[in-house]
C-alpha cells in the first residue's frame, strides 16, 4: 500500500498535471468508491494537498477532492482506452486528462466540504504529520502511553502520527532500536523513534517511494527506496549493524521484521 513518501511523491508530480485546469469531463467505475470523480465535473482544480496517505485536491466552488490509493492505487495521465483496471478518469479543458486506476479496488474517491473531514472516515482522526515541527518526541510519547497496544500496531493506526505503514514502521523500530511488540515505551525511547520516522520518510521522499510491485510515480517511474531498506523484507537476512540474522514475527495480524538481537523485547 502507497504510504506517506509515496503519496507525496505523487503529490508533488500531480499538481503542475492538474492545478488550474477546469474538469470539463468524467467518468467512474459504478461502485460508490469510485462514483464521486464525476462531481467535480464543472470545476476548477486547485493545489493539491496531503494529509496523511490522502489526497486533497481543492476546487474554486470551495471542495475537495479526496482521494485515498488504497493498496495498488494509482494517478497517472490517461494511457490508451479499454484499461480494465482504470476506475475514474477525468477530462480537463486543455484536453489532457488523468486516470485513477486501481487493480483490487482498494481505493476510495470523496468529495467534501474544504476541510470538513467527518465523513471522510480515517481522515478526520489522523495524528500529526512526521515532518511538522510540531511532532516531537515528547508528543509521541503522550500518545503512545495512551494505549497499551503494542508501539506497531499504535504507528499503524495512524493516530499517533499520520502516514505510516509496514514499510516505514519497521524501518524506524529497527532504527531506534525498538521491538515492534513493545507496550511500553520510554520518554528516550519515544525521542529516538520520532528521530527515527523522520529519517527514514523524508529519505524515502528525496528517493520517490517504494516500489515493490505496484506503485509507480504519476511519471510512471519506479521509485528508489526499496534498494536503501534496511528493516523491511530482510528476514533471514544479517542485520546491516549487528550482523545476526534478522527475523519476522506476526503481531496484531501484521507481520513484522526486526533484529532479535539489536531489538531485544523488554518491558
Amino acid at each position: 500500500m502507497p504510504e506517506l513518501p509515496e503519496v507525496e511523491t505523487i503529490r508533488r508530480q500531480l499538481g503542475p498535471v492538474v492545478a488550474g485546469r477546469r474538469v470539463v469531463d468524467a467518468w467512474s467505475h459504478p461502485s460508490v468508491k469510485f462514483r464521486p470523480a464525476v462531481e467535480v465535473v464543472g470545476a476548477r482544480l486547485g493545489a493539491v494537498g496531503r494529509r496523511g496517505k490522502y489526497l486533497l485536491i481543492g476546487t474554486d466552488d470551495e471542495r475537495e477532492l479526496v482521494v485515498h490509493l488504497g493498496m495498488t492505487g494509482s494517478l497517472r495521465p490517461a494511457g490508451l482506452p479499454g484499461d480494465p483496471y482504470v476506475r475514474a478518469r477525468w477530462d480537463f479543458d486543455n484536453g489532457s486528462s488523468v486516470e485513477f486506476r486501481d487493480v483490487r479496488r482498494f481505493g476510495r474517491l470523496r468529495v467534501v466540504p474544504a476541510g470538513d473531514y467527518s465523513t471522510a472516515g480515517a481522515l478526520a482522526t489522523l495524528g500529526p504529520e512526521p515532518l511538522d515541527p510540531a511532532f516531537t518526541g515528547d508528543a509521541l510519547w503522550r500518545a503512545l502511553k495512551a494505549s497499551r497496544r503494542r508501539v506497531k500496531t499504535q504507528l499503524l493506526s495512524q493516530r499517533p502520527v499520520a502516514g505510516i505503514g509496514n514499510i516505514y514502521a519497521d524501518e524506524a523500530l529497527w532504527s531506534s532500536r525498538l521491538h515492534p511488540a513493545l507496550r511500553r515505551v520510554t520518554r528516550r525511547q519515544s525521542h529516538a523513534l520520532r528521530d527515527a520516522l523522520e529519517e527514514v520518510i523524508a529519505a524515502a521522499i528525496d528517493r520517490n517511494g517504494t516500489t515493490l510491485r505496484d506503485y509507480r510515480t504519476v511519471e510512471g517511474a519506479s521509485g528508489e527506496n526499496q534498494h536503501h531498506l534496511r528493516c523491511y523484507g530482510r528476514a533471514g537476512q544479517p542485520c546491516l549493524r549487528c550482523a545476526t540474522p534478522m527475523v519476522s514475527r506476526v503481531y496484531d495480524a501484521r507481520t513484522s521484521t526486526f533484529c532479535p538481537a539489536c531489538q531485544a523485547r523488554s518491558g
